[in-house]
């Protein structure tokens, strides 16, 4: 159960085709958003959609994956941890982040589907 301690599945739809960047020593990280819709009926019985949105950040192999095939609206399912951390913006306030570093790609939908660890 020790694997079960911090793990994320989701399956969404890309907010906006991935920001790749190269870092020292040939390190690359990819990052975009993510938006994963929950469906429900409210007290008067309408369909009501609520949408969060996932910061999905990804390095290496899988960030060179992402970079040559996720694109803004594709749907993916991502498989990854949770991570936290802090900043001060430019005006000294502190923000605080929440991102899911992500182990695992499947690109859904039409098309060529493929699977990265």
């Amino acid at each position: 159960m020790s694997t079960l301690r911090n793990k994320v599945q989701l399956i969404g739809n890309v907010g906006q085709d991935p920001t790749i960047t190269d870092l020292d020593k040939g390190k690359r990280v990819a990052r975009f958003t993510m938006a994963t819709n929950e469906h429900y009926k409210n007290s008067e019985g309408e369909r009501v959609t609520n949408t969060e949105w996932h910061t999905i950040i990804a390095w290496g192999k899988l960030a060179d994956i992402i970079e040559g095939f996720v694109t803004k609206g594709k749907e993916v399912a991502i498989e990854g941890k949770l991570t936290s951390r802090s900043y001060e913006d430019k005006e000294g306030n502190k923000k605080y982040v929440t991102e899911v570093v992500a182990s695992e790609i499947l690109l859904l939908g039409g098309g060529d589907n493929n699977t990265t660890e």
